[in-house]
């Protein structure tokens, strides 16, 4: 897989790169953006996987999200993959929530979206394996998380891989998809009305099918206008109890959706990460 750097600067005693290669799964071209701190030459790092949420690029989190410092410091790669294939021969939808910048970390089976909406293949195989090619990537060592459809896409990877990732955290996770007017119509639209179908792509109804992970760590903030209606936290708490799942659940007073939010507890998640790379 051929790999083209877009950009590269020093930062925070490591590079932040932007890199761009033609995917065999969306069959587009993608963009994506890794921080590597500095390192011993031929030594490797743990990583870090963060997934946008809708109308994102990687550009949002790399510009905004505040990691560098903390990765450095604690010897992280920072992986920030975009949220959807993307081109003017790429099908589309008007509304935000759909379409381009809202691929939802499915694999599509509907048209005219199968074709190229192949955004689990792509953050769960093909990308790792261009990371693991590419970069000082200690691939025993990961960990995820992830922004609002983002962090949906952490909790439900993280579940259906069960060993691959040392630990998950999200931030204002969409936990039920099949249960908020976004899961329903993005997995409607993609898999098609039979519901069964969309469970493997719902952390919730992934923890009610058996899928397990040791330890969750989940920031909402309590201000965040999504969070009755789109985000229901108190579902994924009700589902870890049930099945044992650890779960950290700290609501944030009067803090919003934004990257304002994200960028303040940043650092916290990355820490959390960092003790379960060790070793």
């Amino acid at each position: 897989m051929t790999l083209e750097t877009i950009s590269t600067v020093r930062c925070h005693g490591g590079t932040q790169g932007v890199y761009r290669h033609a995917s065999s799964e969306t069959g587009t071209d993608m963009t994506f953006s890794v921080f590597v701190p500095d390192h011993l030459a031929g030594g490797t790092l743990p990583v870090v996987w963060f997934l946008s949420g809708l109308t994102c690029t990687h550009a949002n989190v790399t510009e905004k999200g505040e990691y560098r410092a903390a990765c450095a410091e604690l010897g992280l790669i920072f992986v920030a993959p975009d949220t959807s294939p993307r081109g003017a021969d790429i099908p589309d939808d008007d509304a935000y929530d759909f379409g381009q910048g809202a691929g939802f970390y499915v694999d599509a089976t509907q048209a005219p979206w199968a074709k190229n909406f192949r955004m689990r293949s792509y953050v769960e195989t093909e990308l790792p394996a261009l990371i693991a090619a590419n970069f000082p990537a200690d691939m025993a060592r990961q960990s995820i998380t992830g922004h609002s459809m983002g962090g949906h896409g952490a909790l439900t990877i993280a579940l259906r891989n069960p060993g691959r990732f040392r630990s998950v955290s999200a931030f204002a996770p969409i936990v039920a998809p099949g249960r908020c007017p976004w899961g329903e119509k993005a997995l409607g639209g993609y898999l098609g009305p039979d519901r069964a179908a969309w469970r493997d792509y719902d952390a919730v109804a992934l923890i009610e099918d058996g899928a397990r992970v040791a330890e969750i760590m989940v920031d909402q903030g309590a201000g965040d206008t999504f969070l009755a209606s789109q985000l229901k936290p108190h579902l994924l708490s009700r589902a870890c109890d049930d099945a044992g799942i650890a779960l950290t659940l700290r609501m944030e007073p009067e803090y919003d959706h934004s990257y304002y939010f994200i960028s303040t507890f940043m650092v916290d998640h990355l820490r959390w990460h960092a003790a379960r790379l060790q070793g």
